[in-house]
């Protein structure tokens, strides 16, 4: 089997998913003892959230590309960055390593492609949310559309992935407000929802079930 080298830390939470996730699918498709051979660098994400609200990408970009090449130095055949988010900095992991990295975006669009849907909606971070680096990648290499939330719902998404999620902590209400924004995105022609920020699974396991309506979370797909 191949080395997966894994960049996490941002949050422990979402790598600790990552990990789990990859472990179950490798035991379900080998059976056994099996577990999946891999290297995890972790970062602070204290570091990486006060890098992020200060704009400061290209420090990001060096952390994300120094972290890669510690895997490739390590052995990894491949890597995989356990955030959503930073893929905004992906070109800093590809041009620092000689080692491929498995984007999200690619992952995620085949699942949804596989569905033959062409509108998804998208709840992550406001940077996913807003910026173009997720969105376009989708539209232009895959050919699906992706709708977000109104500006309110972007923000109260995002706060409670920061001030909730990234911190283990799961409210109830919450959940309820996501649902709503959900359900939201579905009246304007959303065939499927990504979870495009692995804490959401928390908040959401499994996806949130509603007629017709499935989930995409890298790198598990969940349908109702």
């Amino acid at each position: 089997m191949k080395t997966i080298g894994m960049i996490g830390g941002m949050s422990w939470e979402s790598s600790d998913l990552y990990y789990r996730l990859i472990n179950e699918e490798t035991k379900r498709h080998l059976g056994g003892h099996h577990n999946a051979p891999s290297l995890m660098a972790t970062v602070d994400f204290a570091n990486v959230e006060r890098l992020q609200h200060a704009g400061d990408w290209e420090q990001l970009g060096t952390l994300l590309a120094n972290s890669a090449k510690s895997l490739e130095h390590g052995g990894a055949d491949f890597i995989v960055l356990c955030t959503n988010t930073m893929h905004k900095m992906a070109e800093s992991i590809t041009q620092a390593v000689r080692i491929p990295l498995l984007h999200i975006v690619d992952a995620t669009a085949a699942a949804i492609k596989q569905s033959r849907q062409k509108r998804v909606g998208l709840l992550a971070t406001k940077f996913t949310m807003e910026e173009r680096f997720y969105k376009e990648r989708m539209q232009n290499q895959f050919g699906i559309d992706v709708i977000v939330p109104s500006p309110a719902s972007r923000q109260l998404v995002h706060d409670v992935i920061y001030q909730e999620l990234c911190h283990g902590v799961i409210r109830q209400d919450s959940r309820e407000r996501y649902q709503e924004i959900i359900r939201e995105l579905a009246d304007k022609g959303a065939e499927s929802i990504i979870l495009g920020c692995t804490e959401i699974e928390l908040l959401i396991p499994g996806g949130f079930k509603a007629p017709c309506t499935p989930f995409y979370n890298h790198p598990r797909a969940c349908s109702c």
